[in-house]
């Protein structure tokens, strides 16, 4: 057994057992399990209108599964994480469909790399980090976009809200016509709430569900509002129009932020680019002397420390130039 042989098993076993040790202790001895068959036997026997809705809409979100997810979800320790972060980019992706494209990506890179003439362990290593990076990231960058375009356009459903609050309308009736009125991701998750009013939920419920599966400060900051004035009473419009107000000059601070933090920003990216275009440009010119990375078992261990060390600086570089408000 060669040396590359003998490394590709042993990494084998260790990526094995950390994952059987995972598994072992992110196991929560059947008690979610139980917790179902509860919920079942509740919905089974009870009349309520509020459990009646929550098994209608259990049943809607278990039709749109399919096979493969059911499959791919029974060896995750956290599915119903993965499956909100799915739901929160807007697409009706499952989670069957996230760990093929993560499969896929792995056996494509892996063979790609391989066909090119790295050594098989080093095309497992890339073909592995590239299979858990890229549809990892892929996901928050939709997030974050479905998030940007909420946030750009949540100020304006709100003073819809306000004007039909001024009108005479009751919020039940306000919240269909900013469902109707306002386009984009906006008025889709109003038609949402909507949806789930018709159903049975009620309107706290309903937005509660709606703010946690978006994740957003400002659509939370709605929800404490309405839930505030509903306790106290008061005038929600004037309510409603000032946190309008407060949202639109918190989104103009975050403007200002990234406009202040650009330069830094720049000066991370050309620092972490900086060794891999200087390695790039002296393979291009001698090629012999950065071959060892490929072919020796020693300096593809080291340039993957050095990868991780690189990876631990441009996170904290990250942290630093990343500024909540």
């Amino acid at each position: 057994m060669n040396s590359d042989l003998l490394v590709l098993v042993i990494a084998a076993g260790v990526f094995l057992t950390l994952t059987m040790v995972i598994l072992a202790f992110s196991s929560d001895g059947g008690a979610k399990k139980g917790a179902r068959r509860l919920a079942v036997v509740r919905e089974r026997h009870s009349s309520s209108q509020e459990v009646l809705a929550q098994a209608q809409m259990r049943k809607i979100l278990a039709a749109r599964e399919t096979r493969l997810d059911t499959v791919f979800s029974g060896f995750l320790p956290n599915k119903d994480a993965l499956k909100t972060r799915l739901r929160r980019t807007g697409k009706t992706w499952g989670v069957g469909q996230y760990f093929l494209a993560s499969f896929a990506s792995v056996a494509g890179v892996g063979v790609l790399l391989t066909a090119l003439g790295l050594p098989p362990l080093l095309a497992m290593l890339l073909g592995i980090a590239v299979g858990l990076f890229v549809p990892h990231m892929t996901v928050n960058v939709l997030i974050a976009k479905r998030v940007k375009n909420f946030n750009a356009r949540f100020p304006d459903a709100i003073e819809l809200l306000v004007r039909g609050l001024r009108s005479g309308l009751p919020i039940g009736e306000s919240v269909n016509v900013v469902g109707s009125e306002i386009p984009g991701v906006v008025g889709e998750e109003f038609r949402r709430v909507s949806d789930k009013v018709r159903i049975g939920r009620t309107m706290d419920q309903a937005l509660q569900e709606t703010a946690d599966r978006i994740g957003t400060p400002e659509f939370q900051f709605f929800v404490i509002t309405l839930n505030i004035q509903r306790e106290t009473g008061g005038n929600l419009a004037e309510t409603l129009s000032n946190l309008a107000d407060v949202l639109r000059k918190r989104q103009q601070m975050k403007l200002k932020i990234k406009a202040m933090s650009s330069e830094s920003k720049a000066s991370a990216y050309i620092v972490g680019s900086l060794p891999f275009i200087v390695f790039g440009l002296i393979t291009m010119m001698d090629p012999e002397y950065t071959g060892g990375f490929f072919t020796d078992t020693r300096l593809i261990i080291a340039g993957a420390g050095g990868l991780v060390w690189m990876s631990i600086g441009a996170f904290i570089m990250a942290k630093m130039v990343s500024f909540e408000i």
